[in-house]
C-alpha cells in the first residue's frame, strides 16, 4: 500500500515513466549466466522473481535519478537530501528494514538529516529529523486479498519505486509482445553473485533503451534495477543494494518514539494506489473522465482531462492548493508549444514527455514530444 502525502491530483508531475508507462513484455529468450552460478534461462528467472519471497532483511540501497525534470520548490532537491521528495533527482542513500508483511522501514538519510517511513503492525509513522515533525497512521485490519507477503512502506511522494524489488515489479506487472528479454553474464551486487535479464523494448519510438534487473544468485530476489535512456549514456535511473543482509533486523529498528520537541500529527490514510500510467493521471469524483490510450507497450501515451478543481487553481479562479501551486510553477519553468492540437507547455525528460494544455489536457508517454502531439491531435 502506498500513502501519498502530495496533493494526489498534481501526481502526473511524478516521473513514474520511469519503468511504469509503457507495457513489459518479458518472454524468454534463451541465455546462460557465468561466473559459478549455474546457467538460468529468462524465463526461468522470471519464474525466480515472481515466486520469490524474502521474510526478512536490511541493508543500504543507492537511488539516483537523471530525467531532466526541472527544478521546483520542495520537490528534487538534488543529491544528499533527506526530503521524501528529492529522489526525483540526483543521488540518494537508504536504509531498509524488512521483519514480515507487518513490520518495515525505510530511511532516507541525507546530509541535512533523516526521513523515515516505519511500519509496526497497524501503526504506520511518516518523520523528518529536519523539520521535527511526525505524522502517525493506523492502517486498516490485513485481509486475505492483501496476503502476508512482506512489502516495503513506500509513503513516498512519488511514484519513483523505493526498492529494487518494486520497480522489478513494476517493471514486470504488464505483459505483452513489445520486448525482447535476454540473459546477460552475471554481475556482483553487493558482494553477491547475481544473474542479469537484460529487457530491450522493440519499439523505437520510445525514449527507454534497455532495462536490467539483477537478481540474487542465490535467493532470486532483485537486488538493482538499471533503466537506460536514449538520450544518456549513464542509467537514467537505477536503484540497487551495496549491501543487504537477510537475517532478522533487531526489534528496535521498528520501534518508534517521537524525540521531544517533535511536532506529532494525526493522519488519515489515503487510498492505496497502484504505480500504473493511468494511476499517474489526475482524476476527480466530480469530473472523472477516462483516459485515452493512445499506442501500445512502450510507444504508449495516456491523454487525460485535468479535473476542474486543479485547472480552476491554475486559472487563478480558486486558490491554489500546494499541489497546484507546483503546477503552475512547473509551467512557468517549461517552454510554450503550439500545433494542430492546440497550444500548451512541454516536458522533455530523458525517459518521458508530458504537454499540459492550454484547454486543462495532459499527455504523458516514454516518447518523444512528436508523439504526444500526434496523441493530442488524434483525439
Amino acid at each position: 500500500m502506498s500513502f501519498w502525502t502530495s496533493h494526489p491530483k498534481a501526481r502526473w508531475i511524478a516521473p513514474v515513466a520511469v519503468v511504469a508507462v509503457a507495457a513489459v513484455t518479458p518472454y524468454a529468450l534463451s541465455a546462460s549466466a557465468d561466473s559459478g552460478l549455474a546457467p538460468r534461462s529468462a524465463s526461468q528467472l522470471l519464474t525466480d522473481v515472481r515466486s520469490s519471497t524474502v521474510a526478512t532483511l536490511s541493508g543500504t540501497i543507492v537511488e539516483s535519478a537523471d530525467l531532466g525534470l526541472p527544478s521546483l520548490p520542495g520537490i528534487g532537491a538534488g543529491s544528499g537530501s533527506a526530503d521524501l521528495q528529492s529522489l526525483v533527482s540526483g543521488s540518494h542513500t537508504l536504509r531498509l528494514w524488512v521483519d514480515g508483511p507487518d513490520r518495515q522501514r525505510l530511511a532516507v538519510v541525507g546530509t541535512n538529516g533523516e526521513s523515515d517511513i516505519i511500519r509496526n503492525g497497524r501503526t504506520l509513522w511518516t518523520w523528518s529529523s529536519a523539520t521535527k515533525t511526525a505524522t502517525k497512521r493506523t492502517l486498516p485490519p490485513r485481509t486475505p486479498e492483501s496476503g502476508t507477503a512482506p512489502s516495503t512502506p513506500s509513503g513516498l511522494p512519488t511514484t519513483l519505486p523505493p526498492t529494487p524489488a518494486a520497480a522489478a515489479a513494476q517493471v514486470l506487472k504488464a505483459v505483452g509482445t513489445t520486448t525482447s528479454v535476454t540473459t546477460s553474464s552475471t554481475a556482483t551486487v553487493a558482494g553477491r553473485p547475481a544473474y542479469e535479464l537484460v529487457l530491450t523494448p522493440k519499439a523505437r519510438t520510445t525514449r527507454v533503451a534497455q532495462v536490467r534487473i539483477a537478481i540474487d544468485g542465490v535467493r532470486r530476489v532483485p537486488l538493482r534495477v538499471q533503466v537506460y535512456s536514449t538520450q544518456l549514456t549513464k542509467p537514467a535511473f537505477e536503484i540497487g543494494f551495496t549491501s543487504v543482509d537477510f537475517g532478522r533486523p533487531d526489534a528496535r529498528q521498528f520501534a518508534f518514539a517521537p524525540a521531544p520537541g517533535t511536532t506529532v500529527k494525526n493522519g488519515d490514510v489515503p487510498e492505496a494506489t497502484s504505480a500504473t500510467p493511468e494511476a499517474t493521471v489526475p482524476s476527480a469524483a466530480s469530473d472523472t473522465v477516462e483516459p485515452t490510450v493512445v499506442g501500445t507497450g512502450w510507444s504508449t501515451v495516456v491523454v487525460a482531462k485535468l479535473p476542474a478543481d486543479v485547472l480552476a487553481g491554475l486559472s487563478g479562479k480558486a486558490p491554489a492548493s500546494q499541489g497546484n501551486g507546483q503546477v503552475d510553477t512547473l509551467l512557468r519553468l517549461l517552454p510554450a508549444v503550439s500545433g494542430t492540437w492546440g497550444k500548451g507547455h512541454l516536458l522533455s525528460g530523458t525517459l518521458f514527455s508530458a504537454v499540459l494544455t492550454d484547454d486543462g489536457r495532459v499527455a504523458v508517454g516514454a516518447v518523444a514530444p512528436d508523439q504526444l502531439y500526434a496523441a493530442l491531435a488524434a483525439k
